[in-house]
């Protein structure tokens, strides 16, 4: 059972990403984005990766070094072309981009287009809540990937459009909701697929719209699909990622669902908002601090030890795998040691 620390993780990535083009500042923040998933404990959007990524460099989907290009501008948005680069440096400068007009103007929105996968979406809101701003990011997959049937529907025909939202606290924990409009993302489901695990009951329908807990439903053909947040009322999950296909995909114009949908990437939108032009910020974080107060002295139902806040799961579990290690499935590690190999990579550490 591979066990690793995070740096030995980032290092071997790095070595990975600049063996494949990537500049130093590039290959780091991509394994900063990586290794801090799968330290709170979203292995989906991890190490997980690497192997996705590095195929997408070499079939010329993922250009290192590429420009990040604004293409229309005014004070308070702004539309940027990531020219297929890494996603998450695209996210991180079009998030920098959206802080500082916020800064000057209050309020902006920024969309991306022609931008590889991104992953965590909260690591760019809390960028913004580090700053005393509140942070919103939401995106889709540019009209592929998709893995999700709408409510009613059998077949798949959106991606899990995940959404998030940071804002400015107090305390230790960062205070962010970081998720998909699905049951689930895909990559936990991928996850399952290399852990040789089923999934749980309600994530998964088969091609039929069957209840199913194998993950290979998903990648047959025709492919099954996940179901929309919600469960039984799973419109709900389904009419806002409906409205994040819109927003990401056709407001950025990175492109949305439909049959003929070009290339697989990620649509992103993002929001910043100054908390000062509403409220002092030092009272909005005393109130936030007080609702967190109160929502935390709810007694838990059976089943529960505590209510736990947005964000408070992810810190709790980032502060256990600091101290006990990163767990990496044996087929996930396979794929990374198959890579490193073919770009002639020494491991400098043993499982």
């Amino acid at each position: 059972m591979p066990i690793f620390t995070a740096e030995q993780l980032k290092q071997l990535g790095r070595d990975i990403f600049k063996a494949c083009g990537a500049s130093e500042e590039e290959a780091t923040l991509v394994m900063e984005a990586l290794v801090s998933a799968n330290l709170a404990g979203h292995d989906s959007h991890g190490v997980i990766r690497i192997s996705q990524y590095v195929q997408a460099i070499q079939k010329g989907q993922l250009i290192p070094g590429a420009k990040f290009e604004v293409v229309r501008e005014t004070p308070s948005t702004a539309l940027v072309n990531g020219n297929w680069g890494f996603g998450m440096v695209i996210a991180r400068k079009a998030m920098e981009l959206a802080i500082e007009k916020a800064r000057a103007h209050k309020i902006s929105a920024v969309g991306v287009f022609n931008s590889n996968h991104i992953g965590r979406l909260g690591d760019y809101c809390l960028m913004a809540a580090q700053q005393d701003l509140i942070g919103i990011c939401m995106v889709n997959a540019c009209g592929k990937a998709q893995n999700v049937a709408p409510f009613g529907g059998r077949a798949p025909r959106l991606a899990t459009n995940p959404i998030a939202i940071a804002v400015p606290s107090k305390g230790e924990i960062p205070l962010v909701l970081d998720i998909a409009t699905s049951t689930v993302s895909q990559g936990k489901i991928r996850v399952k697929v290399n852990r040789k695990e089923p999934v749980p009951p309600g994530w998964l329908i088969d091609s039929e719209g069957n209840p199913s807990t194998d993950p290979e439903v998903l990648y047959k053909t025709p492919p099954g699909a996940l179901l929309p947040l919600g469960g039984s009322v799973g419109y709900k999950g389904f009419g806002l990622a409906f409205m994040i296909e819109i927003f990401s995909g056709i407001l950025t114009t990175a492109g949305y669902s439909r049959e003929d949908a070009r290339r697989l990437g990620n649509g992103t939108f993002l929001m910043v908002i100054d908390v000062e032009n509403f409220v002092p910020i030092s009272i909005f974080k005393d109130q936030v601090a007080d609702l967190i107060r109160y929502i935390k002295t709810c007694p838990p139902m059976p089943g529960f030890e505590e209510v736990l806040v947005p964000g408070e799961p992810e810190f709790k579990e980032t502060q256990r795998r600091q101290k006990e290690g990163i767990f990496v499935e044996e087929e996930t590690w396979k794929q990374i040691l198959t890579i490193a190999r073919e770009l002639q990579i020494s491991v400098p550490f043993q499982t």
